[in-house]
């Protein structure tokens, strides 16, 4: 989603140059292969996947698809089991329904609990410099989606094509490039699970990090990128998150990227993805998103025919070169007052 709604949610090849007058510099090669990114979306948003509801066997079919991308791309497996992170959880019968939450979250009453499993996906691109690459830079997505629930129009299951099959697409293309040219620091490419019952699968990844954190010096989520927003600029521009909390923000602008800050600071989304338990442990993190508060957020209707594939495109090489520039340049250091409390909920 962006950003579930529970609290808790450079250049990537040659830097062009301008020549001296003005002449204009040439335009990169894209970054991404357009067809990689179209065919994740297209299967992890495919009626098959179920809505790819966290402990279903939607989700465990979409984890073995991604576990495949990750292996064919040669990807360093990061997980307990290959590139599997398995991570516990409990299903909770309470008024309003069915939720999730992880062992040992306050509760000590079990009476009535299912103990289920899922995953996270892991795989790492080893640092280039052999005196950073034990540093590392996260970038990560959510691949869980709502699954199949009240039909509207009659349809019943809940694709999540842009939420978040985009930056799930946009991930898997950025270590698919990124591990043909590795950076100076390394990569973790980290796709969770539980994010729409308040970032779950990112909160058990943190206990149990495939760096430690004091070596991870930054994290950059990826979540609905599939359409634009006229707000940030249209096509091919994204917004960050928290722009001026940390350095990161102002890196990408001095660099060029076509970032700008959350253009809807009114509804924090800073606090509602992946990226506030990275922050709330101390690591510089942001998302980065083009969510325009579309009206198939959370509806069946999010299908892949509404995604503006060429957008996507655009954001996926921004997202590439957004990483390179954190993996081989100075660390993202917070901001005074940027840096949220470890006691904010």
């Amino acid at each position: 989603m962006p950003f579930s709604s529970t609290p808790a949610r450079l250049a990537a090849g040659l830097v062009w140059l301008a020549a001296c007058g003005p002449a204009r510099a040439p335009t990169p090669e894209p970054l991404a292969s357009t067809s990689e990114v179209r065919a994740i979306v297209a299967a992890l948003a495919a009626d098959s996947m179920e809505g790819r509801r966290t402990g279903t066997p939607g989700a465990a079919r979409a984890a073995r698809y991604l576990a495949e991308r990750m292996r064919s791309y040669g990807l360093e497996p990061g997980g307990d089991s290959s590139y599997f992170q398995r991570v516990p959880y409990e299903v909770v019968q309470g008024a309003e329904g069915e939720t999730l939450r992880l062992p040992g979250a306050g509760v000590t009453d079990s009476a009535g609990i299912e103990r289920i499993t899922d995953v996270n996906l892991i795989g790492l691109v080893r640092g280039s410099d052999s005196a950073m690459r034990d540093e590392a830079v996260v970038l990560g997505a959510h691949f869980d989606h709502m699954g199949i629930g009240k039909p509207v129009g009659g349809d019943s299951i809940y694709n999540g094509a842009d939420d978040d099959a985009s930056g799930v697409a946009t991930v898997l293309a950025a270590a698919q490039a990124l591990a043909k040219a590795p950076p100076r620091r390394s990569v973790i490419f980290l796709l969770t699970s539980g994010e729409e019952f308040g970032v779950l699968g990112t909160q058990w990844y943190l206990d149990r990090p495939t760096f430690a954190l004091a070596r991870t010096i930054a994290d950059l989520q990826v979540e609905m990128v599939g359409r634009p927003d006229s707000l940030a600029g249209g096509s091919g521009k994204l917004w960050l998150t928290g722009f001026k909390r940390s350095t990161m923000g102002p890196s990408f602008a001095t660099a060029g990227l076509p970032i700008v800050a959350d253009p809807r600071p009114d509804f924090r989304f800073f606090e509602r993805s992946d990226n506030i338990v990275f922050a709330l442990r101390g690591i510089p993190a942001h998302t980065l998103s083009s969510f325009s508060l579309h009206d198939d957020y959370h509806q069946p209707s999010d299908e892949v025919d509404r995604i503006d594939f060429a957008h996507l495109q655009q954001a996926t090489d921004l997202v590439i070169r957004a990483t390179r520039l954190l993996a081989d340049g100075t660390a993202p250091t917070w901001r005074q007052g940027g840096r949220p409390s470890p006691t904010a909920p």
